[in-house]
């Protein structure tokens, strides 16, 4: 029992809304059918049971008259009752109820032969008894009941299909409003659920994608307004540390001069990330596609970068569609954030279309492998210290020209971050190396 409770338990819980609304409506007017069935179908037959005890006591009365004044049964019948003087038939409880003095009845509607009888007591030890047979009552009751069960079914089957109908409304509103969230959640600020329901009302759905709308506002209006102050605020730094940047290199030679132009060449390349990262955000970025071999280009990206890495699988015939210059940034990121917070070798692998660079460091944290980056957070201190901006373009200019990011941790230890550029047609591949 409880296991087939837990199973229709899983069944309902597997269905969606729609079915569950219509299901549990169903069961509801089921229920509903079948209470308002048992109740009409239990006054049906006291009604029956009643009116038959009235008709074969009446019925007695009259035998019992017939029978005082003749001293005989002249009749076999009286009427529609069988009477009879001890009754081989009948029933044994009426019988001890009849020579102990009473005048009773006994009802029998569900055995083979459906009757009512009558009995009283004459003479010394004899039992006057009539029999009134209740066939016609109970096929009555039975077309009743075949009637009850019809309506009820026809009641349900429209409880079921009108819930149906309401619940279908009720799931494409919800279903909306999720399909909303989830645009809103990648990025597509301008998404929107509008109006729902009836207009003019305002139910629960109603009042859910009115506040979805509102948040998803609320928040277009903080991230654009961050997306612009962070925009301003590199660009309004670009003049001051270009200043900045030719009064180092004026600086005579020195330990403290190295000191300075490092952390002034830091500043620039951190100005020039945060313009990049504000051009993603506003989608300003538009790429340069053509065909080109990627194994010859990974390899000339690699060995610009700075990076010691080995290069396997280079040799390949792959081609792929691709912006030479921003897959050069995605590369040169990910090799310099496996050379920064990853340990030595760097492995960068070729196979097909997609490129993978391996590092053989402490791996990427869990949050990061969760949340995806998260700027100005390197999301570990083991992993060292950084602005958490390389990650973040990586994938940004990654999704500017088609292709994806996939970021793991391989074993035994290490970092691996797979790079899937879209396929070239078929065609002739273009130039293979970056402009310099």
């Amino acid at each position: 029992m409880k296991r087939a409770a837990l199973r229709c338990r899983r069944l309902l819980h597997a269905l969606g809304l729609r079915w569950k609304i219509s299901v549990l409506l169903a069961v509801g007017c089921s229920l509903v059918a079948l209470t308002i069935g048992v109740l009409i179908h239990e006054a049906r037959v006291h009604q029956v049971s009643d009116a038959a005890r009235q008709s074969a006591v009446a019925q007695l009365v009259r035998v019992r008259q017939v029978y005082e004044l003749t001293g005989r049964l002249d009749f076999d019948k009286v009427g529609e009752a069988d009477a009879r003087i001890d009754c081989p038939s009948l029933p044994e409880p009426l019988r001890r109820a009849a020579l102990s003095g009473q005048r009773t009845t006994y009802l029998d509607l569900d055995g083979p032969r459906p009757a009512v009888w009558a009995a009283r007591p004459v003479g010394s030890d004899q039992v006057l008894s009539v029999r009134q047979s209740l066939d016609a009552d109970r096929a009555e009751l039975a077309e009743l009941d075949h009637q009850l069960i019809a309506f009820g079914v026809v009641v349900v089957s429209l409880a079921a299909i009108g819930g149906a109908a309401l619940a279908s409304r009720l799931s494409k509103d919800l279903r909306s409003a999720a399909e909303t969230a989830r645009r809103i959640s990648a990025g597509e600020l301008d998404a929107r659920i509008g109006p729902s329901g009836v207009p003019g009302t305002r139910d629960e759905v109603a009042e859910l994608s009115s506040a979805v709308d509102t948040m998803a506002a609320s928040l277009q209006r903080r991230l654009v307004a961050e997306q612009r102050f962070t925009a301003d605020v590199a660009h309004e730094l670009r003049t001051p540390l270009t200043g900045l940047h030719t009064a180092a290199e004026l600086l005579p030679p020195g330990r403290p001069t190295e000191l300075v132009r490092d952390r002034v060449s830091a500043l620039r390349t951190l100005t020039e990330d945060l313009l990049e990262v504000a051009r993603l955000d506003a989608d300003r970025e538009v790429a340069q596609l053509d065909t080109h071999a990627l194994g010859p280009l990974v390899e000339s990206i690699t060995r610009r970068s700075g990076v010691e890495a080995r290069v396997v699988g280079a040799d390949g015939t792959a081609c792929v569609r691709t912006d030479v210059r921003r897959l050069e940034r995605i590369l040169t990121n990910l090799l310099v954030n496996a050379r920064r917070h990853g340990g030595a070798p760097v492995t960068v692998t070729v196979a097909g279309n997609t490129v993978t660079v391996r590092d053989r460091g402490p791996g990427f944290p869990e949050t990061l492998l969760r949340d995806g980056p998260q700027r100005f957070l390197t999301g570990a201190t083991e992993r060292g210290q950084g602005t958490g901006l390389g990650l973040t373009i990586a994938l940004g200019q990654a999704q500017v020209i088609g292709a994806t990011v996939t970021l793991a941790n391989a074993g035994p230890s290490g970092a691996a971050a797979t790079l899937t550029l879209p396929p070239a047609e078929s065609g002739p591949a273009g130039p293979s190396t970056a402009p310099l």
